[in-house]
């Protein structure tokens, strides 16, 4: 399903999270406040738990590739808005990036669990809508919209 986004004029919820670059103890932070969020307000359990599935994978790479990095979380009545800023190198090849499996994670990242390269990829799959830019030496940022009729499943409508 890709639908053009329309802009979202007074979100229900407009917030914005920090999170350190290199805070590993810290992440995950975010995505379960935002999934907690999303379960106060009564929003649709699907729709919850693909917010909360692509703002951790975004969360994880801010903290293992950047110096810094900002989420906000916009809801409305039909979609949650999650827009990701990272303040870090940049991506010099967002299709390969993009691919399953491929991943620059260091030693120490795949130590601690994290780094198979599935983090972008879960991403784009689990957005209705999804866009990604970067510049090199100065970060990422990703938008991703979930519909709260959505029905997608792991890249599948």
């Amino acid at each position: 399903m890709n639908r053009a986004v329309p802009e979202l004029k007074n979100p229900r919820i407009d917030e914005y999270f920090t999170i350190a670059g290199g805070n590993f103890d810290d992440a995950g932070r975010v995505s379960s406040r935002i999934k907690s969020i999303l379960k106060e307000i009564d929003f649709p359990r699907e729709a919850i738990r693909r917010a909360a599935l692509v703002t951790y994978e975004a969360e994880i790479n801010i903290v293992s590739y950047a110096r810094t990095g900002f989420i906000r979380l916009r809801v409305g009545e039909d979609r949650v808005v999650i827009d990701v800023i990272d303040e870090g190198d940049g991506i010099p090849d967002i299709e390969l990036a993009l691919q399953e499996g491929y991943s620059t994670a260091t030693p120490k990242i795949r130590e601690m669990g994290f780094g198979a390269g599935m983090g972008l990829s879960n991403i784009k799959n689990f957005s209705d809508v999804f866009h990604i830019s970067s510049d090199i030496n100065r970060g990422t940022y990703l938008q991703m919209t979930i519909y709260t009729d959505s029905e997608v499943s792991g890249g599948k409508v």
